[in-house]
């Protein structure tokens, strides 16, 4: 059965805090930094959020990755912003 790795696009400081607490993950210390940076900038976050899960993502699928499955949280602005910048999509 192929694993298919999980990204969710951060898209505030608080939030992503929250839920890693919540799940017993850690953000890594450059991330944890940038968010620092920016503060309560939520807009700013956000767009780090998708740069950084579009990084992710374009380094899961050239290394192999069957796939990822993204959890929008029931928002899909930056999963979109995701697939156009990793050209799986086009936009108008």
């Amino acid at each position: 059965m192929p694993l298919v790795p999980g990204i969710i696009p951060i898209l505030s400081g608080h939030q992503i805090r929250k839920f890693t607490a919540l799940c017993g993950a850690e953000l890594p210390p450059p991330v944890l930094h940038r968010l620092d940076e920016l503060g309560e900038d939520e807009a700013a976050v956000a767009e780090f959020g998708i740069e950084h899960a579009s990084r992710q993502c374009a380094e899961l699928l050239a290394a192999g990755a069957p796939g990822v499955h993204f959890y929008t949280l029931n928002r899909a602005r930056s999963t979109t912003r995701i697939l156009l910048n990793l050209g799986l999509v086009t936009g108008s």
